[in-house]
């Protein structure tokens, strides 16, 4: 049995069901977008067993970029639920039949309460549909399932209409990741949007010397610092160089090395220096691979150290 041909089968036949479905794209998407755009209440997503599940990550990523959000299993909904559904509301129904009992038994109550529907189903002509205001087709030809009888083309397909969905509310809504960022402030996704360099600084017992110091009090300064590395200031206070282990191994090798002298003789002119603390730690591991250094300096705009970012801070808060 070849298994990964069958990969490959099924991978296809989804995917070009979502193809399909591409090409059929109808206005009434841009209906449903306007009518929750203009809602002032929440996205109530509603549906049972796979629909159910699928509706379920569809609630979550709206809710995640943007769209107030949560789902409501239909059943749960008729024994005191439905309670949860305000008057601003609207319902986003899915059932690939468009027939499920437990979902087409609500219908009747949400038409009540005069709640906007929105379905999602294969026949325009089932009784969700007929129930709603807006229809959105998520009917498929071939299912992955070999027996064309457990949903796979069809929960692939609703799902990615849930997230085409929310692409298109984030660009209404013109959702930044920033906004990304402020409901993901755990994990690794919020800590990369998140998580700025002056969260992460180190700023007390840094090893600092001045520009006159021998290098070997300035090897002792960097061994109690733990950095690897040791800055080097001027009469100012200003960073002007920064002595690395490489810097001192490169020394080590040259003829005319001595322990006496001034530790700015070997040191690293005009490091890589970083005046911007609210930057995102996330685009400072960026310069920190780019430059291939472990420490990244940050100064303020007169070149005063503020602190230093390490790698491994990086590495330890999650970023990279």
């Amino acid at each position: 049995m070849d298994f990964i041909q069958i990969v490959k089968d099924v991978l296809l036949t989804e995917a070009n069901e979502l193809e399909k479905a591409a090409q059929r794209v109808s206005f009434d998407i841009e209906k449903a977008i306007d009518l929750i755009m203009n809602s002032k209440g929440k996205l109530i997503i509603t549906g049972v067993g796979k629909s159910g599940l699928v509706g379920t990550k569809i609630a979550a990523t709206l809710a995640s970029t943007g769209t107030s959000s949560f789902f409501l299993h239909p059943t749960e909904a008729m024994h005191g639920d439905l309670g949860m559904v305000g008057k601003e509301d609207i319902v986003l129904g899915i059932s690939y039949s468009g027939e499920s009992d437990e979902l087409v038994q609500i219908l009747p109550h949400l038409k009540r309460l005069n709640i906007p529907l929105i379905a999602m189903a294969r026949n325009p002509e089932s009784t969700l549909a007929k129930y709603a205001d807006i229809f959105i087709n998520i009917n498929v030809e071939k299912e992955g399932c070999p027996l064309d009888a457990a949903p796979m083309s069809s929960t692939t397909l609703t799902m990615a209409m849930g997230d085409a969905l929310a692409v298109c509310l984030m660009k209404k809504r013109d959702f930044k990741k920033e906004d990304f960022a402020s409901f993901h402030p755990g994990g690794s996704l919020g800590k990369k949007l998140f998580v700025k360099v002056d969260d992460l600084l180190r700023k007390e017992n840094l090893p600092v010397v001045s520009r006159e110091t021998k290098l070997k009090d300035a090897i002792l300064i960097m061994s109690e610092g733990r950095l690897g590395s040791v800055i080097i200031e001027d009469a100012n206070k200003k960073v002007i160089a920064l002595l690395s282990d490489g810097d001192l191994r490169r020394a080590l090798m040259n003829g005319n090395f001595s322990m006496d002298c001034k530790v700015e003789d070997i040191a690293t002119k005009n490091p890589k220096i970083l005046k911007n603390k609210e930057l995102l730690a996330s685009d400072a591991l960026q310069i920190i691979e780019g430059y291939k250094i472990q420490l990244l300096i940050v100064t303020d705009e007169n070149d005063k150290l503020v602190g230093v970012l390490h790698i491994h801070d990086l590495i330890e808060a999650g970023i990279k």
